[in-house]
Order: C-alpha cells, then sequence, then structure tokens
C-alpha cells in the first residue's frame, strides 16, 4: 500500500481552512446550479424520485405483480433512479451496513492510510481520493474506500478493513442479500422488455460474473459548499447500482433539464440503472446523469454498490428484440471495458474542448 501523495478531503475539512482550494472550486457555468442542499430538499414543488414499493413484485396474484412491474418498468423508463422500498432486506442489516463503514472513517487518517490504494498503477480497491483525470484537474469533496464484495471467491479481503472487526462478516451478509435483490429487480426488468425472465442476468455476465462493487463515498463537511461538489455530474456505468446513506441529503438527478434533489425516504435503497441495462434495452431504461452536493454541517456518507458486467467477456449491444426499423440501435457494439475507455476518452475530449 502507498501513502498518497495529495492530502485527504477529510484532513483539509478538519485543518480549519476558510476556504478551498481551486482544485475543489467547480468551473463557473456549474456553479449557478448549486444550491444550499437541505433547502433543495425541502422543496415540494416540481418532480420527486419515484418511489416503488418492492411488496408485490414476485406475489401470488397476477394482477397485483403485474402492477408492480409496471411502476418500476414507468421509473425506469422515465427517470432510471428510483427510492425501493420493502425490498427485503431488514433494517437491522443496512443500520449495520452503515454502523461498520461509518467507524472505519472515523479511524485516524494514519490509520486509514495504511489501506490507500495505488490508482497510478491500476490498484483502485482500498482508500483512496479521486486524482485529476481530466484536463481541467478538477477534485471532488470525498474519500472513499472501494472493494469488490461478490462473488465471494473473486474478493481479496487482505484489503477488507480489519477494524471494526466486525466489518468482513457483516459487509459479507449485505452482499449476498443485495445480489438476491439484483436478481429481483432484473428478473422484472426482463419481463417488462418482453423478454424471457432470466435474459438481463445472463445478458450482465450471471451468478458466475457479475461483480459487486462496493464504494463507500465520505463527503466531510465542506466550508464553502456553494463552490464544491461531493461527485460531479456522471452517468454508472453498472447495469445497476444500489445506494444506501446516512440520511444527509446530497443525491441530485439531472430531470428535464434541471436538477432535481433526493429526498431521505427512511429505510429505502436508492436504484439507479447504469449503463450497461440502458445500451441493452437500447435506450428504453434510462442511465440518469446525477452529482453529489455537500454542504457545511453534516458529514454525508453513501454506500454504492455497482453491478457490473465483467470486462472483456461480454459484448454489451442493444438486444435483437428492442431493435426495429422504427427503433434503430442507439449504441454500437462494445466490451465494458471498451465503454469505459469511451467515456474516459469522451469525458477528456470534452473539457479539452472547452
Amino acid at each position: 500500500m502507498v501513502t498518497s501523495v495529495l492530502p485527504r478531503v477529510e484532513s483539509l475539512a478538519s485543518s480549519g481552512i476558510q476556504s478551498i482550494p481551486k482544485e475543489y472550486i467547480r468551473p463557473q457555468e456549474e456553479l449557478t446550479s448549486i444550491g444550499n442542499v437541505f433547502e433543495e430538499e425541502k422543496k415540494e414543488e416540481g418532480p420527486q424520485v419515484p418511489t416503488i414499493d418492492l411488496t408485490e413484485i414476485e406475489s401470488e396474484d397476477k394482477e397485483v405483480r403485474e402492477r408492480c412491474r409496471q411502476e418500476l418498468k414507468k421509473a425506469a423508463m422515465d427517470w432510471g433512479v428510483m427510492h425501493l422500498v420493502n425490498h427485503g432486506i431488514s433494517e437491522e442489516l443496512m443500520d449495520r451496513v452503515r454502523k461498520v463503514g461509518q467507524k472505519f472513517f472515523e479511524l485516524p487518517v494514519e490509520e486509514k492510510e495504511k489501506y490507500a490504494n495505488d490508482q497510478s498503477s491500476g490498484n483502485v480497491q482500498g482508500y483512496g481520493s479521486k486524482l485529476a483525470n481530466n484536463a481541467s484537474g478538477q477534485l471532488e469533496w470525498e474519500d472513499y474506500f472501494f472493494h469488490l464484495i461478490f462473488p465471494e471467491d473473486k474478493r481479496d479481503l487482505s484489503i477488507w478493513p480489519k477494524i471494526p472487526s466486525e466489518y468482513t462478516e457483516v459487509t459479507s451478509e449485505y452482499a449476498r442479500q443485495l445480489r438476491g435483490l439484483a436478481s429481483k429487480i432484473l428478473s422484472a426488468l426482463s419481463i417488462c422488455l418482453g423478454l424471457e425472465e432470466g435474459r438481463l442476468e445472463k445478458e450482465v455476465g450471471g451468478v458466475e460474473e457479475l461483480l459487486l462493487q462496493l464504494k463507500i463515498n465520505y463527503y466531510p463537511k465542506c466550508p464553502q459548499p456553494e463552490l464544491a461538489l461531493g461527485v460531479e455530474a456522471h452517468t454508472d456505468i453498472s447495469a445497476l447500482t444500489f445506494i444506501l446513506h446516512n440520511m444527509v441529503p446530497g443525491l441530485q438527478l439531472f430531470y428535464q433539464g434541471k436538477w432535481v434533489t433526493a429526498k431521505c425516504v427512511p429505510n429505502s435503497i436508492i436504484m439507479h440503472i447504469g449503463d450497461t441495462i440502458e445500451i441493452l434495452s437500447n435506450g428504453k431504461f434510462k442511465s440518469i446523469l446525477h452529482r453529489g452536493l455537500v454542504n457545511k454541517e453534516k458529514v454525508r456518507i453513501s454506500w454504492a454498490v455497482f453491478c457490473e458486467p465483467p470486462k472483456d467477456k461480454i459484448i454489451l449491444k442493444p438486444l435483437p428484440e428492442t431493435v426495429s426499423e422504427t427503433e434503430p440501435p442507439l449504441f454500437p457494439p462494445r466490451t465494458f471495458a471498451q465503454h469505459i475507455e469511451h467515456k474516459l476518452f469522451r469525458k477528456t475530449q470534452d473539457n479539452l474542448s472547452n
């Protein structure tokens, strides 16, 4: 493990600075849309992120089951993001996941540095902060811990936090249950596209190959939150992303030309449709642009699990059933690795042309 050259955002935040370093200040065109997240979350007018109750998704009653699927389908087509409630993962387990992640981030920075990743060598698992990987040298107001949590035979437990001692047990159990939820969602989305139930799951790697990557995002208090972002605007490359958070608002979605702040819904898991499912569905299901705001008063922590297909084994392209003469394929065939490269290249080009 290597020690990072840049100071961690947490160290910057706790150093007593009144103004943030210029690398963290967003470009002028972004600043006009960054408001106070607590005020934004209170807004009742305008569109709101849908909440989908999964209680009936596997109901014996065909009509009830169908109604639930249609709600899921509408949210996936219209927003590409939703609050899932009654998703089958206990409140107690979600609380334990939050607790062990928070305890890790409460350790002194020197202790966390023992888990530092080495992004320059391509090793992204471990403790880190964003490196400037774009032409403008922009940084985000967050530190993180990133690691693969499922399938179990692909994990590297040597880099998992040893403190708190129950971290591995709790995170492993959450990974197993979340993997079950991913299957349930993928089945329902397959049926919504008129496909066989297991089709989407198979197309993203199936039980053996679909990877679950956990990124715990730690957003320290920020002295100038109106100038920074916790995470800049992006779409997720995953098939699906599931997010828990510590009930501090921050997630914003770019919907119908405006930034909409997601409410904090108790006991929910936020789910994003990622680029992978958008490609397979030929754009019928949306991968929405989103970003994270920070604030002065409260630390925000989120637990994002990205369900990703294998990098090179599968060609991602619109499924034949989603294509017709009136709906030609919107995406060229690519492996997941090529899709990541394409997005990084496009981002660099966008920055060079600004």
